[in-house]
């Protein structure tokens, strides 16, 4: 088996997950004349988009990615949690603590934020956006002021709490329409050496596998 390069799925604490399924060409490396039959379906590979992007995170507790579309299948924009442009890292806290103000919270741009903002088009309107997380009350501003009007969402799991409460108020009220995704497949890989085996990772810095 072809070694694979692992990423690390948002989770608190992260959680190291061995993936499998994306090729860069056939796995058997022979000259085939027919098309594939296990490539991403759309909502996989933009879900998986939004995924990938979230490995740029510095979040150490929670790194979620957002990826936006529009009617032609074509990626807008792109996002991930982070601290505003012009800040330094290291100079505001990444911890959750009941002292707000040196709490990660009143600082950190969420992933649809920042995938709004980094549009390549000149608006966003009628476009659907992916996510990891359902998106807080917050963010629920920014999708229904930008003109989105679909949000696919992997994972629920903070519905209970108030902000997500009052998202799902305001999608419905403005009529943004949000679905889950599950996937088919639980694991995808990236394997770079599908491409060229006798590349070699430099195994240093950034450049380490990341493990999801």
């Amino acid at each position: 088996m072809d070694a694979a390069s692992e990423v690390i799925v948002n989770s608190s604490p992260p959680k190291k997950i061995k993936v499998e399924g994306i090729h860069g060409t056939p796995s058997s490396g022979k000259a085939v004349n027919t098309p594939r039959s296990d490539y991403l379906g759309w909502d996989e590979y933009f879900m998986a988009v939004a995924f990938l992007s979230a490995q740029r995170s510095k979040d150490p507790n929670s790194q979620v990615g957002a990826c936006i579309t529009n009617n032609e299948k074509k990626i807008v924009g792109i996002g991930y949690n982070g601290m505003p442009n012009g800040c330094k890292d290291s100079d505001l806290p990444w911890g959750k603590t009941d002292n707000w103000l040196e709490s990660k919270y009143p600082y950190v741009c969420h992933a649809e934020l920042n995938a709004v903002l980094n549009k390549n088009s000149s608006d966003v309107k009628g476009c659907k956006i992916y996510v990891a997380l359902f998106p807080c009350n917050e963010c629920a501003k920014v999708i229904i002021q930008s003109g989105i009007k679909e949000v696919v969402y992997y994972s629920d799991k903070y519905y209970h709490k108030p902000t997500m409460v009052a998202s799902k108020r305001l999608f419905d009220l403005a009529g943004v329409t949000y679905r889950q995704y599950v996937p088919e497949k639980k694991k995808i890989t990236i394997d770079f050496s599908v491409i060229d085996p006798d590349v070699q990772p430099t195994g240093s810095g950034n450049d380490q596998n990341h493990r999801l």
